[in-house]
């Protein structure tokens, strides 16, 4: 009876997590279409000024596609039971991962340098959307790293199998959303100045 209630239990959840995660990905979606929205809007400014993105943004950007190709591969791995390259791939993905972090600080840093402030009298409109916008993402990525390291961590526990992988699962359709919004922000960034 009790194992009876345990499988419905895991059933429904597995029935309702995907539904969950899309619709918190949403409402992410409609935030930052609204935060892009008001950058596009404020460009009529007076004070608005034109910069171009930091090379440092461009090797972020690649390495977050490379670390979606790594989730990928992580995923079909699991499906054909071969732990050891699921494991190998998952933790490409978190180094990948950290690299993007890395060089997005490298490339706030550049702009610092160049005189673009987040807040304060020296800032404009355009840096602080910008500086906004990319913090917004950033919490988005931490929250990406530490669910990439809750899977990593269930699968070091051998906790996913071909049968069994759920959490990888809807770890990697966050990964993918929040490297899809990267991709989506630097293609903004970089064509609407």
């Amino acid at each position: 009876m009790k194992e009876s209630i345990e499988q419905e239990l895991k059933k429904s959840q597995r029935k309702s997590a995907k539904p969950m995660l899309w619709i918190s990905m949403i409402s992410m979606t409609m935030m930052f279409a609204g935060l892009t929205s008001a950058y596009v809007v404020s460009r009529s400014r007076a004070d608005w000024v034109s910069f171009n993105l930091p090379n440092a943004f461009n090797i972020s950007t690649t390495l977050i596609v490379l670390s979606s190709f790594t989730f990928l591969m992580a995923k079909r791995f699991i499906k054909k039971e071969n732990q050891q390259l699921t494991t190998l791939f998952l933790i490409a993905t978190l180094l990948l991962g950290l690299g993007f972090v890395y060089f997005q600080f490298d490339g706030f840093s550049q702009l610092y340098q160049e005189g673009l402030y987040f807040a304060g009298d020296q800032s404009t409109v355009k840096s602080s959307f910008i500086y906004g916008i990319a913090i917004a993402h950033l919490v988005h990525i931490f929250a990406g790293l530490i669910v990439l390291i809750v899977v990593l961590f269930n699968q070091l526990s051998k906790k996913y199998s071909a049968s069994n992988y759920l959490g990888l699962e809807l770890g990697a359709i966050f990964w993918h959303f929040v490297d899809i919004l990267w991709v989506y922000l630097f293609f903004f960034f970089y064509f609407i100045r």
